[in-house]
Formats: structure tokens, C-alpha cells, sequence
């Protein structure tokens, strides 16, 4: 194509927003490696732009990054999906940071979590900023918004442990982990909630070496805590 519409450049700038993606059931991609990564998906892939066709200054308009990049990809969100209380999860509650679910997200591909479950009040898996932090992992790892105590109740249920990390808990290093169970992450500030700490069976704590910092980064705190699980 030579050119891009204006009312195509409102409309993919409008994706910018929670409430027009959950509209149109669209979000976008940016970058080469994301764009193909999207493509190989098996996602609908409604519309591929690249800078050379559309020019520079359109692909500045569309674009959500400070230095736009060569491609970009407007693709359909997949269908809600489920998950059973197996294997090893993730549960985030109230992680509100782009930033860090995007990691988390690298993160949970990169050790083999088979599925994220996340609070109604988690920022969205399609925010842009999300999406680019993700590196792709947001096409492999499935990520549901949930009710979390319910979930928690679901893998007790299953007979599988259910691990809440708390700057009180118990020395992950020295504590008993199993290859399966559902690994609550909790918000930036305020840590796991009372209620769905009231559900976890195991309460976990990375110790402090240098005892210089009051806590850890949720997604680095994620990183370590997976590592240790799959080190065992």
C-alpha cells in the first residue's frame, strides 16, 4: 500500500486505549522480531504496515514508541481460554506495572510456566508497553484474569500447594517445593493481599544477603523464586 487513511491512523491510535482495544478485540504489535513472532502465532493478523510503504511521518502518528519502528502489526486478540489447577502457574495479584508483567511474562516462558492467572485488577496483558516488554512471550504463554482466592482454591483442591512469597515467609532455599502448584506473585507496593494470602499453603521468602534494600522488584523476585523451583 502507498498510503494510510486518516481514519486508519485514528483507529490504530485509538488501540493506545484499554476500552477501544476491548472494543475492536485488537491490539498492536511493533518491531520486526514481535511482528513475525505474531505472524507464526496462528493469531488473526488483520493489518501489517511497514515504514517504507506508508512513510515515516504516518508510521510516527501510529506508532506508540518514541523512535517508531520499520513494522508494525494490528492483530485480533484471542478467545478467552481456560486452564486447569495443573502443573506449575503463575498467579499475580494486582501487579499494575507494564513494565513488570511484560517481564514476568519473558520470564515465565523462558522456565516453562504453562500458565498465567491474573487479578481482575492487574494491568491489561494487551497494553502496549506490556506487549514490547514481553519480547514475544506474550504469543506463548497464556495469560487469564481471574478470580484469584478462587483459583488458589482450585489448586488446593487438586492437591497442589499453593506458594505466596512475603517478606516473612519462610527461606525459599531452605523450604520443601514441589515441581507443580500455583506461585503467587504480589503488587509492587503493598505485597500479596489478605485475601488471597488467607488461600496460600506456603509462604516463601527470598533472604536478604546485603540487608541494604526493603524488597525486591516483583518480576526479579519472580525470576529468582522460578529459578529455585526449577532448580529442584
Amino acid at each position: 500500500m502507498d498510503k494510510i487513511s486518516n481514519n486508519e491512523i485514528k483507529r490504530i491510535r485509538s488501540l493506545r486505549e484499554k476500552k477501544f482495544r476491548d472494543a475492536l478485540g485488537l491490539f498492536v504489535v511493533e518491531g520486526e522480531k514481535m511482528v513475525a513472532e505474531a505472524m507464526e502465532s496462528g493469531l488473526e493478523v488483520e493489518t501489517v504496515l511497514r515504514r517504507d510503504e506508508i512513510g515515516p511521518e504516518a508510521m510516527a502518528r501510529i506508532s506508540s514508541q518514541n523512535s517508531p519502528s520499520p513494522v508494525l502489526a494490528v492483530v485480533r486478540k484471542p478467545a478467552p481460554c481456560s486452564h486447569p489447577a495443573k502443573g506449575l502457574c503463575l498467579g499475580l495479584d494486582s501487579v499494575r506495572d507494564p513494565g513488570n508483567l511484560g517481564t514476568i511474562l519473558r520470564i515465565a516462558d523462558w522456565f516453562g510456566v504453562e500458565c498465567i492467572f491474573a487479578s481482575p485488577d492487574c494491568v491489561e496483558v494487551y497494553n502496549p508497553k506490556v506487549v514490547q516488554a514481553s519480547m514475544g512471550a506474550i504469543f506463548r504463554k497464556p495469560v487469564i484474569s481471574c478470580d484469584l482466592p478462587e483459583k488458589c482454591r482450585e489448586f488446593r483442591s487438586s492437591g497442589l500447594q499453593v506458594y505466596g512469597t512475603f517478606l516473612d515467609g519462610d527461606d525459599i532455599y531452605d523450604s520443601p517445593l514441589g515441581t507443580g502448584g500455583l506461585v503467587i506473585m504480589g503488587n509492587e507496593a503493598d505485597g500479596i493481599s489478605p485475601a488471597v494470602g488467607a488461600e496460600c499453603t506456603r509462604r516463601l521468602t527470598i533472604p536478604s544477603v546485603g540487608g541494604g534494600a526493603e524488597s525486591l522488584n516483583v518480576s526479579v523476585a519472580c525470576g529468582i523464586v522460578l529459578s529455585e523451583f526449577r532448580r529442584r
